[in-house]
């Protein structure tokens, strides 16, 4: 059963918006999120079972039948719950406001010689 996050307003990680995003855009199997995202395995599987302990996505594996007809292991399958649609809404617009702040502008930034 996920536990809820312990606050709902905080924003996830940059790389969870990644993978969550690869989620809602119906890519629902790790491979493809790591081929969408361009992270390693060593960060996307950790990335998604947190995102799941959290109550963000839900998984499923597929039949035995499917994996074994296609000589491959099974796949397990993710997809977006409601609640991590909001946080990935949430955290997006964090990142592009920087936590709330208005961004800085770019003729701010230094500029190398």
């Amino acid at each position: 059963m996920p536990r809820p996050s312990p606050n709902p307003q905080k924003p996830v990680s940059l790389s969870a918006v990644a993978v969550l995003d690869a989620v809602a855009n119906r890519i629902r199997h790790g491979f493809d999120i790591m081929d969408a995202t361009g992270l390693p395995s060593g960060t996307v599987y950790p990335i998604l079972g947190r995102l799941e302990r959290d109550g963000y996505v839900r998984s499923r594996w597929e039949a035995q039948t499917t994996a074994f007809r296609e000589k491959r292991p099974p796949r397990r399958y993710y997809e977006v719950t409601a609640a991590g649609a909001k946080a990935l809404v949430h955290s997006i617009e964090h990142y592009r406001t920087l936590g709330g702040r208005p961004a800085l502008a770019a003729a701010h930034a230094p500029v190398p010689e």
